[in-house]
């Protein structure tokens, strides 16, 4: 064999491993960003869960305090809110203040006896407690995930085919919705 074959031999290796290489970290990339659609999804999932409840909650709760209409109000606003979202990090604010507002009528619940009392009051509290459960773990679950790709497209090879493929940002809870809420009775 000649040295010119085998040159031509060994470059064609080379360029055939090249192109592998770029096809399988392209695909990595493109599974990569679609887990993290999926994971997006199953915190939207768990949001609309939380949405969903709020209404009947906010039907037992001025069936047992009238006189609370501020609260009902203010967790209705923050329901529209979490409805008028448009981007994820919107979504992700006014579902923060959703959780805020949640945890506020909770606690009127508590100075109200008839209501904590209520069984329709208790499933509710219930569900609401178990769909926060589920949110949490699904923003951990979709913060992992858009670390790993954003990790994939800003290291090698990824960086060299990384043109068209976003970064994502991570859920950060909203300094609000760290701070407990004020009950005025």
């Amino acid at each position: 064999m000649s040295a010119w074959l085998i040159m031509v031999m060994a470059g064609a290796a080379v360029v055939a491993i090249g192109g592998i290489s770029a096809v399988a970290t392209h695909n990595k990339l493109v599974r990569l960003r679609n887990r993290v659609d999926n994971a997006w999804s199953q915190v939207e999932i768990q949001l609309q869960r939380r949405y969903d409840l709020v209404p009947n909650l906010v039907e037992t709760v001025r069936g047992h305090a009238d006189h609370e209409s501020t609260a009902l109000a203010a967790l209705a606003q923050a329901r529209a809110a979490v409805g008028a979202a448009a981007t994820p990090e919107a979504k992700a604010a006014a579902e923060d203040e959703l959780a805020c507002t949640l945890r506020g009528t909770f606690a009127l619940a508590e100075a109200t006896p008839e209501l904590k009392a209520s069984d329709s009051f208790r499933q509710l509290q219930s569900q609401l407690a178990d769909t926060e459960d589920k949110i949490s773990y699904m923003r951990l679950s979709y913060n992992d995930t858009v670390m790993a790709y954003n990790s994939a497209i800003q290291t090698f090879p990824g960086i060299l085919f990384a043109g068209t493929f976003e970064p994502r940002r991570l859920l950060y809870a909203d300094d609000g919705a760290l701070l407990a809420p004020r009950v005025s009775l």
